[in-house]
């Protein structure tokens, strides 16, 4: 039986939510991780037949009262809940892009910014813009201009990404967010399948099925001109075109990563010096 992507999500969620959390007795032998079926359809009020036919995909028409629930009861956060009523066909599908156009007064304001690095990328992580320093902290795009492809198939990716995993996941979390958005993307389904077929790290994450945007979050990078940073990244969606995201990246002022941003800064104005 094929299993529906909504019965595939909710089968990983409950993996994730122990009886615990839930304030439900934790007895018994435990087959997986997680929540028994039963306990989350007690928890969402509805019954433990219909609950195992939406998990593996003979019921794919619930209602937005039954998805709410369900979401309640497997403690979704505000990005998982808004995937699970995609995935249900209870959302609009997201406006695609038509172009990979980024507006113009956005590329003035990046170049405005010398000393922090700052990107636009799509739903398929592909990066639209870029400013100076930005290019060189990524080290001038040399092996993608695809974010996906620089974590999973850059063979410089776990050195330049301290933080490797954590990004690693993070960036899957986020890529799958934008899947359940326009998941008949032709761009986001290439990018997955070229991850899918190279990427042995990629597929085992993708089977988890997590899906979060982009938050407030330090990275730690290693670069091989100015060192170690430890820079704090801010996410803004882009409202003039749906589907794309800036991201600055800033220093905590008088760090060690502070001085090593400016140095990046300073080698990057004397490259571009006639």
């Amino acid at each position: 039986m094929t299993r529906s992507e909504l019965g595939a999500y909710l089968s990983a969620r409950r993996a994730e939510v122990t009886p615990d959390e839930v304030g439900l007795p934790n007895v018994g032998f435990r087959r997986v991780p997680g929540l028994r079926r039963e306990e989350v359809a007690m928890l969402a009020g509805v019954s433990v037949d219909y609950y195992v036919r939406l998990e593996q995909g003979r019921e794919r028409t619930p209602s937005a009262q039954v998805i709410d629930a369900l979401a309640v009861a497997l403690r979704l956060a505000e990005d998982g809940r808004r995937h699970l009523f995609r995935l249900a066909g209870l959302s609009p599908r997201a406006q695609v892009a038509v172009t990979g156009r980024v507006d113009p007064s956005l590329l003035q304001l990046m170049d405005a910014w010398p000393g922090n690095p700052a990107i636009v990328y799509n739903r398929a992580y592909d990066v639209l813009a870029s400013n100076a320093i930005a290019d060189a902290l990524f080290h001038d795009w040399a092996h993608s201009r695809n974010l996906m492809h620089v974590v999973f198939t850059d063979p410089v990716a776990r050195t330049f990404c301290r933080d490797w995993h954590e990004v690693a996941r993070n960036s899957v979390a986020g890529f799958r967010l934008g899947h359940g958005e326009a998941p008949d993307d032709p761009r986001i389904r290439r990018v997955l399948t070229e991850l899918l077929e190279g990427s042995p790290e990629f597929v085992e994450l993708w089977a988890r099925h997590d899906a979060r945007g982009k938050a407030l979050e330090s990275k730690r990078f290693r670069h091989h001109e100015v060192g170690a940073l430890t820079l704090t990244m801010q996410t803004f969606d882009v409202r003039s075109s749906p589907g794309q995201e800036l991201v600055v990246y800033h220093a905590e002022p008088g760090s060690s990563s502070s001085e090593a941003l400016a140095l990046l800064g300073s080698l990057v104005a004397t490259e571009r010096q006639p």
